[in-house]
């Protein structure tokens, strides 16, 4: 006899007595775990499937340790850019045993009777809640002081007087061209 399951968004094909890992379960360790989520029973060659689920059944199992499974390293690479990447992951685990698959679960209470212990509650919390208003009263808040105007600001906000610009360098003399260097140095013979 073996069933398809839905534990913790993931689908197994168990059978009593086995053990199986599933992503990590909030129950504490030695605790019973009860799986309504059943898509498919095999009982000896006759098959019940569920569309999606198979009502009335269930699985049974019993938590025995929470883990952490084996390391898988993430290794990333761009290659000629110089850009290399190495993660590591262990994921955590719940190791389960099955210890039945049950094809005829009895239904849980109705939900009538769920109901009446909130509707007490509810016609309990309007009357308590009107008695803390009736009890205590919040004191008044202060108001919020004026906000300043331009003109109020204080001097320390006032702009930081500005930097003296530095006097530009005076512009480089200019290289006479070679009909004047041929003038200068005719004159240069003269004398």
């Amino acid at each position: 006899m073996y069933a398809i399951v839905e534990i913790a968004g993931q689908q197994f094909k168990v059978e009593k007595k086995q053990e199986i890992f599933v992503h990590r379960l909030e129950e504490k360790e030695g605790a019973k775990v009860q799986f309504a989520d059943v898509l498919l029973i095999d009982n000896d060659g006759k098959v019940k499937v569920g569309t999606p689920k198979v009502e009335g059944a269930a699985v049974s199992a019993k938590v025995i340790e929470h883990m952490r499974g084996d390391k898988v390293l993430v290794f990333k690479k761009k290659r000629r850019k110089g850009y290399q990447k190495l993660n590591g992951h262990r994921q955590y685990f719940t190791k389960l045993v099955i210890d039945e698959i049950l094809e005829n679960v009895p239904k849980a209470a109705p939900k009538a009777a769920k109901e009446e212990p909130k509707a007490e509650v509810k016609e309990e919390a309007p009357k308590a809640a009107a008695e803390v208003k009736e009890t205590t009263k919040a004191p008044a808040k202060p108001k919020a002081a004026p906000k300043a105007t331009a003109d109020s600001k204080p001097a320390a906000k006032k702009a930081a007087p500005k930097k003296e610009a530095k006097p530009k360098a005076a512009p480089k003399a200019k290289v006479a061209p070679k009909a004047k260097k041929a003038d200068a140095d005719k004159k240069e013979d003269k004398e």
